[in-house]
């Protein structure tokens, strides 16, 4: 129970703004839980209300059973990491990160050993010396980190710390993030707009949009089997395609229709008509256009057949309009012969892998239960 979080039924409105609307869920102790959304969903403001730098409207906010509505920040069992660090300048890193113990009145001694728990803990045992100015950014949010932790709250809030740094730097840091939440134990919430980051680092992810949450799960869950249409354009790269829904074919399966291509897609409740199909770019697998295949939507021609067992791939050709190459992977973006909408594809980049350039006819090919289906 030492760092659990309950947040019921929480509003909060900045006049005649909705900034967070009616949200609940809880976080367990121990976890590294993320609030992800792009910006103006809600997710800082939710962070804020945790921290007692703003109240909710209507609504509770609980930690560790306790009720927080009354509880001032200074109170609170919690501390907070900023996107930007906020050092004393002139201070050593040492003092800085002893600040809040000494304004606690702690013993000299107890300080000392707790600070340099803290130090060694995000790995800057050697640099209690040093000024903020003689520090790398990747550094300045260590000591900044440090001196969150070194007060030991039951709930460390972490609003976009890592924003302020560059690529390769942002990835080592999230890497140290997770290997010391994972050491200490204390629940971790985390914001970012930054989809990688929640993946990476999250034992849970709240996806937010517009003030409420979209859907709460494990980085895996969410990429595999989003919930909404928001989620899934999101998270990760899809193609979000306009089709029509002619009917059920059993398995969670749904016959769907793109254009003149005909094919099959997992259907997470009864849909009729106009829906949307998400796609994941890497789920696309693209070849050589065959000799004599033409757009028939499926391998095996299962459309009558209720059970999954009794349908193929499905099938499109089409002429890649662009190509992209992005290292790792490359994307070809292809405009389908039988639908006007483009699909996008993704493979990995490497020897052996062909490259098809602009202009070249392809084949695309997919699994029934790589395309997921929502309302428009």
């Amino acid at each position: 129970m030492s760092g659990t979080v309950e947040i019921v039924g929480v509003t909060k409105r900045f006049g005649s703004h909705l900034a967070v609307d009616d949200i609940s869920f809880g976080i367990g102790s121990g976890e590294f839980f993320s609030l992800l959304g792009p910006s103006g969903c809600g997710k800082s403001t939710t962070l804020r209300m945790l921290s007692g730098f703003e109240a909710p409207d209507e609504g509770a906010i609980r930690i560790a059973g306790q009720d927080m509505t009354d509880v001032p920040p200074y109170r609170r069992p919690t501390n907070i990491v900023f996107q930007r660090w906020a050092l004393f300048p002139h201070m050593s890193v040492e003092a800085n990160v002893a600040f809040g113990l000494e304004a606690e009145g702690r013993p000299r001694a107890e300080i000392r050993s707790r600070v340099g728990d803290a130090l060694a803990l995000v790995g800057l045992s050697g640099f209690a010396g040093r000024k903020p100015g003689q520090l790398s950014g990747g550094q300045m949010q260590r000591v900044a980190l440090a001196r969150a932790l070194v007060k030991q709250p039951k709930v460390l809030l972490l609003d976009e710390p890592l924003s302020a740094l560059d690529l390769k730097l942002r990835h080592q840091m999230q890497i140290e993030l997770k290997r010391i939440q994972q050491e200490i134990g204390t629940t971790f919430i985390f914001v970012t707009h930054d989809q990688g980051e929640a993946l990476a680092m999250s034992d849970k992810v709240a996806v937010m949009n517009a003030g409420r949450v979209e859907q709460i799960a494990s980085p895996q869950e969410l990429y595999d089997a989003p919930a909404t249409r928001f989620v899934a354009g999101f998270i990760g790269h899809a193609n979000l395609l306009p089709v029509t829904v002619e009917g059920p074919a059993g398995e969670g399966l749904a016959r769907v229709r793109l254009g003149d291509l005909g094919f099959v897609a997992v259907a997470r409740e009864a849909l009729s008509g106009e829906a949307t199909l998400a796609l994941r770019f890497e789920r696309v697998r693209i070849g050589a256009a065959q000799a004599g295949v033409g757009a028939s939507g499926l391998d095996n021609p299962g459309l009558d057949h209720p059970g999954l067992d009794h349908l193929g791939s499905a099938r499109a050709t089409g002429v890649v309009r662009q190509m992209i190459f992005g290292g790792s992977t490359v994307q070809y973006v292809v405009g389908l012969d039988a639908a006007s909408v483009e699909i996008t594809a993704e493979q990995p980049h490497g020897a052996g892998a062909a490259v098809f350039t602009q202009g070249t006819p392809v084949t695309l090919t997919w699994e029934p239960a790589d395309g997921r289906l929502f309302r428009p």
